[in-house]
Formats: C-alpha cells, structure tokens, sequence
C-alpha cells in the first residue's frame, strides 16, 4: 500500500476539489514552428482527476484518473500526480496565484512514438484495452521520453464544464 500525503486538515475543498482548468502550453512543432498544446484539468475530488486534451500531439485524448494530491503551499500551490494505463507517468504543480501549471510527463515509449494509437476516450473499451497495449512497447518501462512543460491558465471555474462526469467505480490504476 503506497503511503498517500493525508488531505486531513488541508486546504484541498477551498483550492481544488471541483476546479476546472483550461491552459495553453507554448510549445514547438517538429520543425520548431511555435504552437499551442491546449489542455483541460478536471480536480473532479480528492482521488480522481478527469482531462481532456485539445492541442499537440496527444490531441484527441480524453481520460480519468486515480491521483494523488500534495499541498505544498496552502492557497498557492498544489501538486497531482497520477499514473496511466499508457505507462505514463504525470505530476503537475498548479500555481494558483500565478495561475500556471508546470509538469512532468513520463511517456511511455509507446504512448510517445505511437500517439494516435493513444488518442480516444477511456470509456470506449477498445480504447482503454489499446492504451494498455501501449504501456508494453519499449525496450523496459525504463525506456520513457521525459517532457517537462509550462501553461498559462485561460479558464478557472468550478465543475464539470465541457468534460463527462464519471462514476468512482469505474477503474483506474
């Protein structure tokens, strides 16, 4: 059993459960060319995150999470961290007074070199059981593409918005 940072007595209601964040990384083609990589960050409670990405690469992707939280400064700063079906590994810092988020992505190989194969919606089961495929591609889970990246928020607003809701009884990892 993992030891999980204890939200008890934190800020996690007031700064994040329900958040709903839209933000643009400033990102770079593969020939350089500036371009915008827009995401969508659901805090849907304190065990699950719900996303869906717009721009860059992983376009097309909608997904949800178990995630575990870190406050590090209450009212200021939160970091997430979740682990995907893929093989990914993701932590994300969200600067609430800066409003910027910074992450960390762990592709896997087979997420990163094969990332149409990693678009649809986990909901699908011929997506969520591909996604899985992915996390097997590479010479050992060691074999990652690191992307360390930063996002400016445009929208900050509680609930679900654009995004589906979903049910605590469905899978994660």
């Amino acid at each position: 059993m993992p030891v999980l940072p204890s939200l008890k007595d934190s800020t996690f209601n007031t700064d994040l459960h329900d958040r709903h964040l839209i933000y643009d990384y400033a990102a770079q083609d593969s020939e350089g060319n500036p371009e915008k990589w827009r995401y969508e960050m659901w805090f849907y409670n304190e065990d699950r995150i719900v996303y869906a990405i717009h721009g860059g690469p992983m376009a097309g992707r909608k997904n949800f999470q178990s995630a575990t939280y870190q406050c590090i400064r209450p009212g200021e700063l939160w970091q997430c961290n979740w682990l995907e079906e893929t093989g990914t590994i993701c932590s994300l810092v969200y600067d609430i007074r800066n409003k910027k988020i910074t992450t960390l992505l762990g592709f896997s190989r087979g997420h990163w070199d094969q990332n149409e194969e990693a678009k649809g919606d986990k909901r699908n089961p011929k997506d969520f059981e591909r996604w899985r495929g992915l996390a097997k591609v590479g010479k050992s889970q060691a074999d990652r593409v690191l992307l360390s990246e930063q996002a400016d928020i445009l929208e900050d607003f509680r609930g679900k918005g654009d995004l589906e809701e979903i049910e605590m009884s469905w899978p994660t990892l």
